[in-house]
């Protein structure tokens, strides 16, 4: 509140510190972020980062708790880009479970690419030691490995892995790998949106790392 006043007339809550607001991620450390239309213009103030928008109309713009806040569509829209696609896939997550519309975010299907991306940012959130990355593996290649811990992991999404032969093939990868003293562990997209903490509790138990 303080600092959206502290900004002027006109001034609303935006970016990360409005999906913190929102409650589509958690506070961020660092300075609130604060929207202006693009002819206004404010001194810098400590701990305060004021981003200039032509774009910024009447709609964008609402109150929660008392603040001046830019609307959960235009909250999720200025923080793409801003924050890891992990986060941002979250905030998306959240904002859609809370019933918000968010009709101009297009949803795009995830690519290999996006699912490591994706589960990096999370290792990373969670403060899990870095994996290799594509590991062959006795004539396989997974997704994430952990060579200390024996330990595979596989991001699947529906889009790689459905069919029944997809099915059958990942469990004969599982069965062999398991051979060789390597446990596997997989999940899914959704679940690193969805269910997080309990993914990070798996892996960190998995690992012997501290929770």
């Amino acid at each position: 509140m303080a600092a959206v006043l502290g900004a002027g007339d006109g001034s609303v809550l935006s970016h990360s510190s409005a999906a913190a607001l929102w409650q589509f991620l958690r506070p961020m450390s660092g300075d609130v972020h604060v929207t202006v239309g693009a002819a206004v213009h404010r001194a810098r103030r400590p701990g305060v980062r004021i981003h200039r928008s032509r774009t910024l109309a009447p709609g964008d713009v609402t109150r929660r708790h008392g603040i001046a806040v830019t609307t959960p569509a235009r909250t999720v829209n200025d923080i793409r880009g801003e924050v890891t696609p992990y986060l941002f896939r979250r905030a998306l997550r959240q904002a859609e479970l809370a019933g918000y519309r968010v009709p101009h975010i297009e949803r795009v299907k995830r690519t290999r690419s996006d699912l490591e991306l994706l589960f990096l940012s999370f290792c990373d959130e969670y403060d899990l030691p870095g994996p290799l990355v594509n590991h062959r593996l006795h004539g396989y290649r997974v997704d994430f490995f952990w060579p200390d811990a024996r330990l595979a992991v596989e991001t699947d999404s529906w889009e790689y892995h459905r069919g029944s032969v997809a099915f059958a093939d990942d469990h004969e990868r599982d069965l062999e790998l398991r051979a060789h003293g390597i446990t596997t562990r997989r999940y899914t997209g959704d679940q690193l949106e969805v269910a997080p903490q309990a993914v990070a509790a798996d892996l960190k138990q998995v690992l012997g790392a501290d929770s």
